[in-house]
């Protein structure tokens, strides 16, 4: 577990090193990533080939379509990571869909281990051997899982202490407490295009604005994902 002081650390392994840090590295991401609240170390899979051609992929056992990312060479770039006591997770279509919860859960470690898959994929044994958690951002498949870490990374990188600053903004965000969706905001001009703020937001009753609040955010998520409200 992560002490609020403490460096959240980031290893990703990828053949691609130079997405990162992406849009981590912007807005109040990147501000942090420059105050050490986070940092980020990657891997290139690709420095670790064992052959001239710097090949890190073959044809798959059983036949099929497409190359697998060989197991010795993602292990030998693993142990190049000076702690592998972290959640180790790799990106992958087939795994457990990404939640809020697990986000919350995450950004309480003190780093993570992000394993990016190219190609048809990624050898089993490689993910089995060291008990990485198969982890999916939806359901549709992307040519590799570099855009997917960078995904999940926002979503965990957001709740560290000093990041975002504001608990109260976290607890109404959508999935937070009972699940619902957040309602929705509105700032100036107070009419825009005939359209005009709800009249409820700008009569300075706060307990009827939480409760126009709760209301639309049950109104949302039954209209929008009523499988939450389930």
């Amino acid at each position: 577990m992560r002490k609020n002081s403490q460096t959240f650390n980031v290893n990703i392994l990828t053949l691609f090193p130079e997405i990162f840090p992406g849009s981590l590295g912007v807005s109040l991401l990147g501000k942090a990533l420059r105050e050490k609240v986070w940092q980020i170390n990657t891997i290139n899979i690709r420095d670790f080939a064992i052959n001239k051609q710097k090949s890190v992929d073959d044809t798959p056992y059983g036949g099929g379509a497409g190359m697998v990312m060989r197991p010795d060479i993602i292990s030998l770039a693993l142990e190049s990571i000076s702690n592998l006591n972290l959640p180790k997770i790799c990106l992958s279509a087939k795994g457990s869909k990404l939640t809020q919860s697990m986000a919350v859960k995450l950004s309480k470690e003190s780093g993570l281990i992000l394993l990016c898959g190219r190609y048809e994929g990624i050898d089993q044994r490689v993910i089995d051997y060291n008990n990485f958690e198969e982890i999916s951002i939806g359901d549709y498949v992307l040519p590799g899982g570099e855009s997917a870490a960078i995904v999940l990374l926002e979503s965990v990188l957001r709740l560290l202490p000093n990041v975002l600053g504001g608990e109260n903004t976290l607890d109404e965000e959508s999935f937070n407490n009972e699940m619902l969706l957040e309602y929705p905001h509105y700032t100036k001009p107070k009419e825009w295009k005939g359209i005009h703020v709800p009249e409820i937001l700008v009569s300075g009753d706060h307990k009827k604005i939480q409760t126009w609040r709760n209301e639309k955010r049950l109104e949302i998520t039954k209209k929008k994902r009523p499988d939450l409200i389930n």
